[in-house]
């Protein structure tokens, strides 16, 4: 929980279980680690697929939360 509370604010790479990902601003999160992201973009096979502005991801579909470079 550190970690995520350090990403706050910041870009990260959310992977999830179908294979897609979703890059954006870490804006918050709780303990079952849903996060809510901003300017948020959808990508499968690091190819932008679609630009989804605010967002909610269930923690349940989540795989790994990383931050960007």
């Amino acid at each position: 929980m550190d970690l995520l509370n350090a990403a706050k604010g910041k870009m990260v790479l959310i992977e999830l279980k179908n294979g897609h990902s979703i890059t954006g601003k870490l804006v918050a999160f709780d303990v079952h680690i849903n996060v809510t992201l901003e300017g948020a973009e959808e990508k499968k096979d690091n190819e932008s697929l679609r630009k989804l502005g605010n967002v909610f991801v269930r923690g349940d579909t989540i795989i790994l939360v990383s931050p960007t470079v």
